[in-house]
């Protein structure tokens, strides 16, 4: 069987990819049938954008990168002016992939998780990564050049998140809560094998957490694969991924108008998900998806083909340069302390952090974390789910409070 041409292959794996991060089971049609696509509208901040109208504090702040990003953090404090008077432990969280800091606050206050945890009394920390919306900018490049993109998951692990934990220390004086939805579990993963960074981390909750892709189920991601359309996105000189441009949005909204069927699509990709609000697509959109490098994909395909959890391959003569060897170093996830809690919570549906895979991450742990499972939980459902407070977020925020030294009422 002959391959998709590379131009209609391209576009299927990017709206494959859009649409399992878009945190929706469906694209709203209008009354030609069509996809309501749009472009956002303008943004002044996310504290002003999102958090400030659902009657919260919020202030923002930008941190620099060793390597000359600059990152947007937003600190979000509960509507209770009793509660902000004396905030708790620090919790950071850390967002997936195609997604930035206002996949936390997407549902309304009572089952959003950023705002549950600022209602419980936490000091809530907003992560942004490097080209997002909310974290653009750069010492000497620009978001034209081509070097600006020249990153994937594991500059986001060793240098964004590990910015972002040691700005929070040392504004706050305490150890850092952690939670990271996919590919911020990656980041998670990986930067707590760096002692520098597990000390100043009190305990972490990874919802859907990946290290390793060898077993992903979804059949679609696997063709795309298989054909090498990381690859051949490289090759064509695309380096940035960005579906709120113009021809985003026209190639998105041409390719579900007849081409393909995007409601299944989604379902398809990240596993049937059970719980979230399809009348909320037209504001999903109006934020998600944020841009990503080509980079980033190439890196994950590596990992699904390769089934390790290393950093990037160069190929043997640049990873002879770079690394000092022929393949790229492991992550070695037997380096995060035992001594570090850790909760997982995992869906029985979920089609891209596939069980096998989550059981070989356990296994080289040292410690034992305390799991959650969903049996009917697919991908997204673990950021927007509407029923998430009494499935997850209970269980996630009593778990940190038995961790945590500042006493939260």
């Amino acid at each position: 069987m002959m391959a998709a041409s590379p131009p209609f292959a391209v576009a299927a794996f990017l709206i494959a990819f859009f649409l399992s991060k878009i945190a929706a089971a469906q694209f709203p049609q209008n009354s030609t049938g069509t996809s309501n696509l749009h472009l956002p509208t303008p943004y002044q901040s996310l504290c002003a954008s999102l958090i400030h109208p659902s009657g919260y504090p919020c202030s923002e702040h930008k941190i620099q990168t060793r390597d000359g990003y600059f990152l947007g953090l937003q600190r979000v404090s509960s509507s209770n002016v009793d509660l902000r008077a004396q905030p708790g432990p620090p919790v950071l969280l850390q967002h997936g992939l195609f997604m930035a800091g206002d996949a936390w606050f997407l549902n309304s206050p009572e089952q959003s998780l950023g705002f549950i945890l600022a209602d419980e009394g936490f000091d809530v920390w907003v992560g942004n990564v490097r080209g997002t919306r909310w974290s653009q900018g750069h010492i000497s490049l620009s978001e034209e050049d081509k070097e600006y993109w020249d990153w994937s998951w594991q500059e986001l692990a060793l240098y964004d998140l590990s910015e972002m934990i040691n700005h929070i220390y040392s504004i706050t004086n305490s150890k850092v809560f952690i939670v990271g939805h996919s590919q911020g579990t990656i980041m998670s993963l990986a930067a707590l094998t760096q002692p520098d960074v597990a000390e100043m981390v009190e305990a972490a909750a990874l919802l859907c957490p990946i290290s390793y892709l060898e077993h992903i189920s979804t059949q679609f991601v696997i063709r795309m694969v298989d054909v090498h359309l990381d690859q051949m996105i490289l090759a064509m000189g695309i380096h940035q991924l960005n579906f709120r441009s113009d021809w985003g949005i026209n190639l998105l909204n041409s390719i579900c108008d007849g081409h393909v069927d995007c409601n299944d699509l989604l379902t398809s990709i990240t596993g049937k998900n059970c719980c979230f609000n399809n009348s909320r697509v037209d504001f999903y959109l109006d934020y998600e998806p944020h841009p990503s490098s080509a980079k980033n994909f190439h890196h994950l395909f590596q990992m699904i083909r390769k089934g390790t959890f290393s950093k990037y391959d160069y190929g043997i003569l640049k990873n002879l340069i770079e690394y000092g060897q022929l393949k790229p170093p492991a992550f070695d996830l037997s380096l995060i302390p035992k001594s570090l809690p850790l909760l997982m919570a995992y869906g029985g549906n979920d089609a891209l952090a596939d069980v096998e895979d989550f059981q070989h991450t356990l296994k080289e742990l040292q410690s034992t974390p305390q799991l959650v499972y969903l049996e009917n939980y697919g991908h997204v459902d673990f950021i927007v789910s509407t029923t998430a407070k009494e499935d997850l977020h209970d269980q996630l925020i009593g778990f940190f409070r038995s961790w945590g030294k500042s006493s939260i009422s």
